[in-house]
């Protein structure tokens, strides 16, 4: 294949050349299937993952309009050309002409795929239209449809069925296309048959066509720019905030959700904060809190804040009863530790020990969601396979919290964390979120 530059945005290599080396890429380059990239369509492929789909699948995606272009001056580049597909049609008319390539229009409604390929044709005479086809049809009619395009000897298809569904049908239906090159051309059609009247210049030029096309049609456009427009906007700011800071969107939605959930904890919470460090004070001597150095994200060390629920020699008590754990593998867990004061063994008992660690999460160093956090000393003997657990921050909770904390083993502990470090979703955080308060009541597995 020709090589040419492209421009990653929203997952998408987006093509960045010239127009001249547009057509040499597509038509020099064997089977091509072309797609043109716009605000609308960027919009429409984060809800729709079958018109993601279909857009992974095309050979040479074309940035389409002012959308595009704005993106990538966000993130420092810039497109040398914007080949969106009506201004680009008289240049690909000729360039099909000069090329002996037969071209077939199909799409849009009865009469316009017609009036289309007739501009074509009064734009440059020696273009070779090989056939002319509306875009309603059945299923069933489908076999048929191809055949007729097939038959009709067309080296380029246009298809103009509209996003998202031209491109789903062209990539579903591409094995079966003899043409050497397909484009999914959106609403050309409807610009060069004239049923749809372009912007003045002067606003092409300025970028904002889309308020002509708005002002044409106010019902049919309202969703798609006055609500579209606001929405491409946030997701452009996302794009090039996941670029500066190296997060996924699905990391930057899980410190979005830690944020919110830690700090209203914060404020909801303070009432029973100040309780049960009264409780420990009454209890025994000594700080309220208790700090540890614990092994997070990737191995960095950060100190995690829980309450007291031991007397004050429990880390010079440990060694002597390690033989007590009642845990097969590290992590050392004793339903009977003696070293746990009264209001401890209540603390632990509701995990309120822990609720401390929200500060932990407000401050970044651990997430709501993740793998239990780690000692040094723990770290040091994990089997290699465990260090993988490490690829995540560690959690307030998680899948070994809710299947039984101290009940479950060492290694199906590690299987767990795991599978969800591999697998982690915004939608499996909330659903773990949700199995945390079950766990809490029941009690199982904590001491």
């Amino acid at each position: 294949m020709l090589q040419s530059s492209s421009i990653n945005l929203f997952g998408f290599d987006i093509f960045n050349d010239t127009r001249k080396k547009a057509f040499e890429v597509i038509f020099d380059s064997g089977r091509q299937t072309v797609a043109f990239l716009n605000a609308h369509c960027i919009n429409v492929s984060a809800s729709d993952p079958t018109y993601r789909w279909a857009l992974s699948k095309a050979t040479c995606v074309l940035p389409d309009g002012a959308g595009v272009q704005l993106a990538a001056r966000i993130i420092g580049r810039k497109f040398v050309e914007n080949l969106n597909g009506t201004d680009l049609f008289p240049h690909l008319m000729k360039e099909c002409a000069d090329r002996q390539l037969k071209v077939f229009f199909f799409g849009s409604r009865n009469g316009i795929a017609e009036a289309a390929a007739n501009k074509g044709k009064s734009l440059v005479p020696e273009l070779d239209v090989a056939g002319v086809r509306h875009g309603f049809f059945q299923s069933n009619e489908e076999s048929n449809l191809i055949s007729d395009i097939n038959a009709s000897g067309a080296n380029v298809l246009l298809v103009a069925l509209g996003v998202p569904l031209q491109d789903v049908w062209i990539a579903q239906n591409r094995h079966r296309l003899n043409a050497q090159v397909v484009f999914g051309v959106g609403a050309q059609f409807d610009f060069w048959s004239g049923r749809i009247s372009r912007a003045p210049e002067l606003l092409r030029n300025l970028g904002f066509e889309w308020t002509w096309r708005f002002a044409i049609e106010p019902r049919r456009m309202f969703k798609r720019y006055i609500l579209g427009n606001p929405i491409f906007l946030g997701r452009m700011f996302l794009d090039w905030f996941t670029r500066k800071t190296s997060w996924s969107v699905e990391n930057f939605a899980k410190r979005s959700l830690d944020l919110f959930l830690s700090g209203g904890a914060l404020v909801a919470l303070a009432p029973l904060v100040g309780l049960i460090a009264l409780a420990i004070k009454v209890e025994t001597p000594g700080p309220v809190f208790f700090t540890q150095n614990r092994v997070g994200a990737f191995g960095k060390y950060f100190k995690i804040y829980k309450f007291r629920s031991m007397f004050l020699d429990a880390e010079a008590r440990r060694d002597k009863i390690l033989h007590t754990s009642e845990r097969k593998g590290i992590c050392f867990k004793s339903r009977n530790d003696p070293r746990v004061t009264r209001v401890g063994k209540i603390l632990r008992r509701f995990s309120l020990d822990e609720l401390p660690q929200i500060l932990n999460v407000w401050k970044g160093d651990m997430a709501i969601v993740g793998p239990r956090p780690a000692l040094a000393q723990e770290v040091a003997a994990y089997p290699t396979k465990a260090l993988g657990r490490l690829k995540a921050k560690p959690g307030l909770t998680g899948i070994w919290q809710v299947s039984g904390r101290a009940e479950i083993s060492f290694d199906r502990m590690i299987n767990m964390d795991l599978a969800y470090t591999r697998t982690r979703t915004i939608f499996a955080d909330i659903a773990l979120i949700g199995l945390t308060f079950r766990a809490l009541l029941s009690g199982r597995g904590a001491y």
